[in-house]
């Protein structure tokens, strides 16, 4: 019998932390190259993919902030919906296409620091209340912190794959 541990804040900061931890560390088995390469992801680079995880990771405290002045929150974007996420990836792709690499790494990681800083300094009820923050609907902002985890375990499966495919997996 399986036993399911309860929603805490602890918990999902802690996988929060640990799925980081692993795409950072397939991302440090790429070369530069293997960054940049087109097409390792669809028509994506992983440098795409890292710009596209550090914008999704800056919508969190701007939705929060927001939320706290009692402003209306537009998920996942104004005038879109969540059927409209093609729209909204091909939009911050087209944003950040031309980025850097160098550009990328640093909004990639200062962009998870504020995020992290953030995530630690909410309450466990803010965290764990179904609507507190009317953004996240019936839901409670543990799901979507949760959702931010999987997205990062997303990019370091996407990048294990590739370097399999490649014949480089030790």
């Amino acid at each position: 019998m399986t036993t399911v541990k309860p929603k805490s804040k602890a918990r999902v900061i802690e996988r929060l932390h640990t799925e980081r931890r692993r795409l950072e560390a397939n991302l440090a088995r790429l070369s530069r190259e293997d960054i940049l390469r087109p097409n390792t992801m669809g028509e994506w680079s992983f440098k795409d993919v890292l710009a596209h995880l550090a914008h999704w990771e800056s919508f969190l405290p701007d939705w929060i902030a927001a939320s706290r002045r009692g402003e209306h929150v537009e998920t996942p974007a104004p005038g879109l919906t969540w059927k409209d996420l093609d729209i909204l990836n091909q939009r911050i792709y087209e944003e950040h296409c031309a980025q850097s690499l160098e550009g990328v790494l640093e909004h990639f990681r200062t962009t998870h620091a504020q995020f992290m800083a953030l995530a630690e300094s909410l309450t466990e009820e803010e965290v764990l209340t179904p609507g507190y923050y009317a953004f996240t609907g019936d839901g409670a902002l543990y799901d979507w912190l949760n959702a931010y985890a999987l997205h990062d375990l997303w990019g370091k499966d996407e990048i294990r794959k590739w370097i399999k495919a490649q014949g480089r997996d030790e």
